[in-house]
């Protein structure tokens, strides 16, 4: 276990099941290409809210630092891609991250919050993630994923101190709800293999 993603493993309400792990290693460019996609769209959450709560300092200057490592590790992982001979083709997103987004409120200051919180979430569940893939890729991914854990960390670190910051309520019942509805969704069968589903539904013919 790394030092650097233990806050992020106790955060969660769950491990990652083997069964994704086992789906991860039969299915190493889709893994690749979903975990592309996933950066990008981690770059373009944190660049969403920079222009959404333009009255928020503490919050630019973070999710500014937040968006730019984003990018660059989207560019690594295509530099992985092209040195593995996988091609960055279109895959439809998985139920993980738009199941989340459905709980979030549309009030503020609470749509803000609970922003922040999935922010956390899918943060920290990423770098659990890393760190199991990690352990049991072949080379050159398990470097790779290895050297992603602190940046993810700090990122899952950076959202949560946020939420605490613009929070003018206790956030463990909000935070508890969410972690719950995540740990049901890494952990029940999924139809699609995606860098974040749960152990995949196995379906003849599926990719």
């Amino acid at each position: 276990m790394n030092p650097t993603s233990i806050e992020a493993r106790r955060f969660l309400a769950c491990p990652t099941p083997d069964a994704w792990l086992d789906s991860a290693l039969e299915r190493l460019p889709t893994l690749l290409i979903d975990h592309a996609n996933c950066e990008k769209k981690a770059a373009g959450t944190a660049l969403g809210l920079l222009y959404r709560y333009v009255d928020k300092p503490p919050l630019l200057r973070k999710l500014s630092r937040l968006a730019r490592e984003e990018l660059r590790h989207f560019e690594q992982v295509l530099e992985l891609m092209a040195g593995q001979g996988v091609d960055y083709v279109h895959l439809s997103p998985g139920r993980y991250a738009a199941e989340l987004h459905r709980l979030i409120r549309r009030e503020e200051p609470h749509r803000l919050v609970d922003s922040l919180l999935v922010g956390a979430i899918v943060e920290a569940r990423s770098c659990e993630r890393f760190e199991r893939l990690a352990e049991v890729a072949p080379a050159p991914l398990d470097g790779f994923y290895a050297r992603l854990l602190a940046s993810e960390a700090r990122h899952f670190g950076d959202y949560l101190k946020l939420a605490e910051r613009y929070s003018d309520t206790p956030l463990t019942p909000r935070l508890e709800r969410f972690l719950a509805a995540e740990a049901t969704l890494v952990t029940d069968p999924d139809s699609t293999f995606r860098f974040h589903s749960g152990p995949l539904a196995r379906r003849d013919g599926e990719r």
